[in-house]
């Protein structure tokens, strides 16, 4: 399976991949700790990161528990002051 280019897929897509690499990183956790936590597949964490693939509403709900954060923080766009 090839990554996709960042211009083959939607900004919502790449927004969320960003939103969960940069809070499971706040965390401290790896991909296989967030995959195992939120019963995903320890590569389906790394697939959302490249957006390789995309994840349904229970899923970003699932990841959202386990980041502890509303579902909506995973859609949320980027402050500016953080970047």
């Amino acid at each position: 399976m090839r990554d996709q280019k960042a211009s083959d897929v939607g900004e919502a897509r790449q927004r969320v991949a960003r939103n969960i690499r940069r809070l499971r990183l706040e965390r401290g956790l790896s991909q296989e700790k967030m995959a195992e936590l939120a019963d995903f597949h320890r590569t389906y964490v790394s697939q959302l990161e490249r957006c390789v693939t995309n994840i349904s509403v229970d899923g970003l709900e699932r990841l959202a528990k386990v980041l502890g954060v509303d579902i909506t923080a995973l859609l949320a766009v980027e402050d500016e002051t953080s970047a």
